[in-house]
């Protein structure tokens, strides 16, 4: 395989030592492992990372393995954010993946024809892995465009992450999120974000990368491809999980499945709103207490916080 693969790892060599596999059985001919630093606090977290780490001493096919290694924990967001602007500075592409997330084997050609396909499109931001509503019109078109991004398996360009600001500057700008929400064009999807983004804002220091991401692309009215089934599964629920401890989670051990070749390609660069309305219900909407309970505590993605359920004007489902 033609395209480099990066991978994030940090303490957990059982679930890495799996996707080692599938990344093996892809044979890249350039591999860049990212990795974080073990946490003083933590007893035996030493000895995990360097199993880790040690998993990619196994590369036995001809392959360049460039490493990039903390001595000291940069934490879920930092980590990340620095790791990938390593990548970027040694290849214009890549395709990256999570220490517990696996990929189909179908996940690697799929972003190797969509990074060629979409490479001088500037609109289009990145390719996911995940489609979280299991399949969406399979029989129709091989994937769809979607504003929302998944950091557990994904790929993009440089010329695209050189735009990411890992301090999401702008949000609070009421212009900007006017923008934001013309775009996505339903308040419910907005108002969905907007509780999300207003309190990660505290959380960017340390906890997470990949909001931020989707920022560039909502503030750029940028796309996400989003293939037709999912290829990518987060097997890494439980309570030696970061951010997802829930293992009733409806984003968790979504079964893979095989994406047909050739691709059939949309008819158009264009937001598919019929998907990002289904997946707001079927992820978030479904996700949330009853209806009957206006007032809630709101299980966000990354942290729980109380809020108040904000309702608005349905969401036109038509393209």
């Amino acid at each position: 395989m033609k395209t480099p693969i990066a991978i994030t790892i940090f303490n957990r060599p059982d679930t890495t030592q799996k996707v080692f596999a599938a990344i093996r059985a892809a044979k890249p001919q350039k591999l860049l492992v990212i990795a974080d630093g073990a946490r003083p606090d933590k007893p035996g977290e030493v000895e995990k990372c360097a199993q880790t780490r040690a998993i990619f001493d196994q590369v036995d096919w001809d392959c360049e393995v460039l490493t990039n290694y903390s001595e000291v924990n940069l934490g879920c967001g930092k980590r990340p954010y620095t790791g990938f602007n390593w990548v970027f500075s040694q290849v214009e592409e890549a395709i990256i993946l999570e220490d517990d997330c696996l990929p189909h084997p179908d996940f690697f050609p799929f972003c190797e024809a969509m990074l060629a396909k979409y490479r001088g499109e500037q609109r289009v931001k990145a390719i996911n892995g995940s489609n979280w509503l299991k399949q969406w019109q399979p029989r129709q078109q091989s994937y769809h465009f979607s504003y929302f991004f998944s950091g557990w398996g994904w790929a993009s360009w440089r010329s695209r992450w050189e735009k990411y600001d890992f301090g999401m500057t702008g949000w609070e700008d009421p212009l900007i999120q006017k923008g934001i929400r013309n775009y996505i064009g339903c308040d419910r999807q907005f108002n969905r974000i907007k509780r999300d983004y207003d309190a990660a804002k505290d959380l960017i220091s340390y906890d997470i990368w990949d909001y931020q991401f989707q920022f560039m692309c909502l503030q750029e009215q940028g796309l996400v491809v989003v293939p037709a089934v999912n290829l990518i599964s987060n097997f890494g629920s439980g309570n030696n999980a970061t951010h997802t401890k829930d293992v009733a989670n409806n984003r968790i051990n979504i079964p893979t499945s095989p994406l047909t070749f050739p691709l059939v390609h949309p008819q158009n660069t264009v937001l598919d709103r019929k998907f990002m309305a289904e997946l707001y219900r079927w992820v978030w909407d479904r996700s949330l207490p009853s209806r009957a309970r206006r007032k809630a505590v709101l299980i966000i993605d990354k942290f729980q916080f109380d809020s108040k359920l904000l309702v608005s004007k349905s969401c036109a489902a038509t393209n």
